[in-house]
């Protein structure tokens, strides 16, 4: 059974009144020549007509808000896709032709605070894109951020002024602040009316949401990158001066050895600045570390750090965050060697339903409890000390980026006991899915 519309009830409440009307009118003559066929006849046709009347206007509200809402869901599963990077010059027509279909207006404009981005419907010579902000109209919602309805307004057109009947502005906000108006011009001036208001309210405040969310992800994206540039900048200084001061002694004694070090240091600093935002293969990242470990081969002796992999079968192109395994390596190279004996390290790869688990294993020094509670405070951002502040920042920012990309499931798990080793596993929830 098909719904009616706003124009549905309109009618039903206007054929209500005529009719109430003329019944009442019927029932008044007719009772002045007989009482007795006015109450049998007029009467119940009167009061028939006054029902119709009042549900009309009981449900016409309530179907007014019905199908504003119908008509916003609609447009917002046709809007959220374009917009994805925000309204500008390139998606901002697509905008006002999907809302032009959601609305009775004539045209639909979408600007920023300073001008016109997109245009769609009658007239659109009068404000191409591009075209600067000058009614008082757009510049009043701007500073109230509030919607509101506007008739007779005058707008430059090439043959002189141009008068718009009837519009209705919604504002554009983000963070508490407004950036922009959706406008919706009508021809004819009853069609701005409450339904209309209420849709273009409901259309506004959707348009705001989304950007809003779109500005989050994008601020979230940034501040992932500039972990990443931060991560960077913490491990580069300590392990540049001491990579070049290793290949500079094999220049003297091995130069064999210290021109292959070299190429392997720039193909290491290459992948390092190259995948920073990027998501690469576990085997990938694996290899990088690898290229890592080779470099404090040479410093130390191959015998002093000895490495396995476990890598279960299929794991190897899983994507992940660049940069989450080398900087768990290097912090055990660091802080768990031994003066008398080998470092071992195992790096376990295997999944555990559609996780995957990436583990990192040691014998070294290891920590005590309180030293294992606040490492844990430091992955976790609660506080990075002085003494710490390279695994804090190391750990920190490897949580952070494979919480933004995996969800708020993922995370580090550190175990430690002291002179029996550590253990970090990192959790990438349904990264094998």
């Amino acid at each position: 059974m098909k719904r009616l519309d706003e124009r549905g009830y309109q009618i039903i409440c206007i054929a209500g009144s005529v009719c109430g009307i003329i019944a009442i009118g019927l029932l008044l003559v007719v009772l002045i020549q007989n009482d007795t066929l006015a109450l049998e006849i007029v009467m119940p046709s009167a009061l028939v007509f006054v029902f119709v009347l009042v549900l009309g206007g009981v449900f016409y509200p309530q179907e007014i808000r019905a199908n504003a809402i119908r008509r916003v869901l609609h447009a917002a599963s046709h809007l959220s896709e374009t917009l994805q990077g925000g309204i500008n010059y390139q998606n901002a027509a697509t905008i006002c032709k999907i809302m032009l279909k959601y609305t009775d207006a004539d045209a639909v404009v979408v600007t920023n605070t300073k001008f016109v981005l997109g245009y769609e419907g009658a007239d659109m010579a009068l404000c191409p894109p591009g075209t600067p902000i000058y009614t008082n109209a757009t510049k009043s919602v701007l500073q109230s951020g509030k919607t509101a309805i506007f008739k007779q307004i005058a707008v430059r057109a090439q043959n002189g002024e141009y008068i718009i009947p009837a519009s209705i502005l919604g504002p554009l906000r983000v963070r508490d602040k407004t950036i922009g108006v959706v406008k919706f011009y009508y021809r004819n001036p009853h069609k701005a009316n409450r339904p209309q208001f209420e849709l273009v309210k409901g259309l506004s405040k959707l348009l705001s949401i989304q950007l809003s969310a779109g500005e989050l992800e994008r601020q979230a994206e940034l501040t992932a990158k500039a972990e990443v540039k931060a991560l960077q900048a913490q491990i580069n200084p300590h392990f540049l001066f001491n990579t070049i001061n290793t290949i500079a002694a094999l220049t003297r004694t091995d130069p064999m050895r210290a021109r292959e070090l070299l190429r392997e240091f720039a193909s290491f600093y290459r992948q390092t600045l190259e995948n920073s935002e990027a998501l690469i293969a576990i085997a990938k990242e694996l290899e990088q570390t690898k290229r890592y470990l080779g470099f404090e081969h040479a410093r130390f002796g191959a015998d002093r750090i000895i490495e396995h992999e476990y890598v279960e079968a299929g794991c190897e192109e899983i994507l992940v965050p660049a940069f989450i395994i080398q900087p768990i390596v290097e912090n055990a190279v660091r802080h768990a060697m031994r003066d008398d004996r080998p470092l071992h390290i195992d790096i376990h790869v295997t999944t555990e339903g559609d996780d995957v688990l990436i583990s990192v294993t040691d014998d070294g020094l290891g920590m005590d409890e309180d030293d294992a509670a606040r490492l844990v405070a430091h992955a976790q951002g609660t506080t990075v000390s002085s003494g710490d502040k390279g695994t804090g920042i190391a750990l920190y920012n490897v949580r952070e980026r494979i919480e933004h990309i995996f969800g708020a499931e993922s995370g580090i798990e550190i175990m430690s006991r002291p002179d029996e080793g550590t253990s970090v596993t990192i959790r990438l929830a349904n990264a094998a899915s």
